[in-house]
């Protein structure tokens, strides 16, 4: 270690005490995560303050769909039944059973669905950990409110899937109650921190989950392990009963099987009844604009193939398809960290300082950095993240529809810290979360959809986002797009 690197420890120790957290002994972890920052705190304080209004995060009111009817779906997986079909090294650690469902007779269009439900929320009665330690497990007095409507549709929770402890990672890998196994690749991650979730979909557990998704955390663990993830519009489903990570990024949302499960699952979320008609004929009257520079460079080449095939599917289904650059993305990295670091250190600040052992130590070293970011950092992010939100609603004023990769690489292998992408080496985080956080923050829905896999079977997904609002025309597009996909015709998903 230098001398200037023993003068930042000493810095970071002092500040930390100012804020009234003393932990010298973990200065070298802070300054390594800071490094490991480095590149979006550059680019943060080099960008000029956009003369708007900071961002405010608002609700979305979605717009019921008028298109064709609703689907009927195959019923034949039984809680009886899923377990014993499932994938053995997913089952275990992905998934906690919880019995006394089986056999229930419930009303409601989901008709006894069996659900699992992501350890962030509250399922009365059962314990709730946030996947972690420092909350304990209390039982949970009440259903979230996103749990209570899906029981209001008739569909039965199974059992509380791990995650990335309290939703902060993107790796799944969990201190406390084990790493979760990718079903469909069993060397690399299931992705995070929805692992759980997205893990007893592939394994055959379940064919509807619960996730939350922050910064990708839905559709990333979807495109590891080959299932359809939806992040809805900010607020389109309720947060109540879930464990905060960043209130301001947060969205609570459906993972299933198929796009046709997703979207019923969606409508019992948004406590509809029924599920409205939402399918589409073709896309003959969409726009759909497919997005080049940031979102482009770099990409895997299977990756830019699988975007490319995609592309030529809506091309081919009568939509109107052509290349499109926002503005700004590439500045998405640097309002995001600001964001959720402030904000998920201060929902976690009270437990961090009188009992921070408690936490893994890639959780605890992600909270404590973000006592050292100044307040004006945060404001800052926030103007910026109005000026992207008004760069990507001007985006959707040519484009119905915008199709972009999930991730820039397949899932990557266990225990990786860089990625190789198209000849740059790139950090694990930053190629993982770089092209599914920029939509989090102005809150428009986004589907992660398996396309097709590697010659080695690892899935390749695509990404289709929305304008906000317009999640059922977001699922109507998908649907066309699933149907043409190798990754269907693979897997016999048509229900």
């Amino acid at each position: 270690m230098s001398m200037a690197d023993d003068g930042l420890e000493q810095a970071l120790v002092v500040q930390a005490k100012w804020q009234g957290y003393s932990e010298p002994g973990r200065a070298r972890s802070w300054r390594e995560r800071i490094e490991l920052n480095q590149p979006e705190i550059d680019a943060l304080r080099a960008a000029a303050v956009p003369q708007v209004a900071p961002h405010v995060p608002r609700a979305a009111s979605v717009a019921l769909p008028a298109a064709g009817p609703a689907p009927r779906i195959d019923r034949r997986l039984t809680p009886e039944t899923a377990l014993a079909n499932a994938h053995a090294k997913a089952a275990l650690r992905a998934f906690t059973f919880l019995p006394g469902n089986a056999g229930v007779a419930v009303a409601g269009y989901l008709r006894g669905a069996p659900v699992a439900v992501k350890d962030l929320m509250g399922v009365r009665d059962w314990p709730l950990s946030g996947g972690g330690r420092a909350m304990g497990r209390p039982p949970a007095a009440a259903d979230a409110a996103v749990v209570a409507r899906i029981r209001a549709a008739g569909g039965v929770p199974m059992g509380l899937t791990n995650l990335h402890e309290f939703a902060y990672g993107i790796t799944s890998d969990n201190p406390h109650f084990g790493r979760v196994v990718n079903p469909a690749s069993d060397d690399r991650i299931p992705g995070g921190s929805s692992g759980g979730s997205a893990a007893a979909i592939a394994a055959g557990i379940v064919r509807h989950a619960i996730g939350t998704d922050t910064s990708g955390s839905i559709r990333i663990p979807a495109a590891c392990c080959g299932v359809v993830g939806l992040k809805p519009s900010y607020d389109a489903v309720p947060r109540a009963g879930v464990i905060d990570l960043a209130y301001s990024l947060d969205h609570v949302g459906p993972m299933a099987r198929t796009v046709d499960e997703c979207a019923e699952l969606f409508a019992a979320m948004c406590a509809l009844d029924p599920v409205p008609p939402w399918r589409l004929d073709d896309l003959r009257a969409r726009r759909v604009g497919i997005l080049t520079g940031y979102f482009a460079e770099p990409l895997d080449a299977d990756v830019a193939r699988a975007v490319a095939e995609a592309a030529a599917a809506l091309r081919q289904d009568g939509a109107r398809v052509e290349e499109t650059t926002i503005e700004g993305a590439a500045l998405t990295p640097a309002i995001q960290l600001q964001t959720i670091a402030a904000e998920a250190t201060a929902f976690h600040l009270d437990r961090l300082r009188d009992n921070g052992a408690a936490f893994g130590e890639d959780v605890r070293v992600r909270l404590e950095t973000g006592l050292f970011f100044p307040a004006a950092w945060y404001a800052k992010a926030q103007r910026l993240r109005a000026a992207w939100a008004a760069a990507l609603d001007a985006a959707f004023e040519r484009h119905d529809v915008l199709l972009c990769a999930t991730l820039r690489v397949p899932a990557p292998r266990i225990g990786t810290s860089r990625v190789d992408v198209a000849g740059r080496s790139i950090a694990l985080h930053t190629a993982i979360t770089g092209l599914t956080l920029p939509f989090n923050l102005p809150g428009v829905p986004a589907l992660a959809l398996p396309w097709s896999s590697t010659a080695s079977g690892v899935p390749l997904s695509v990404q289709l986002v929305a304008r906000r609002g317009g999640d059922w025309d977001l699922l109507g597009v998908a649907r066309r797009l699933e149907a043409a996909s190798a990754w269907q015709e693979a897997h016999r998903l048509t229900p």
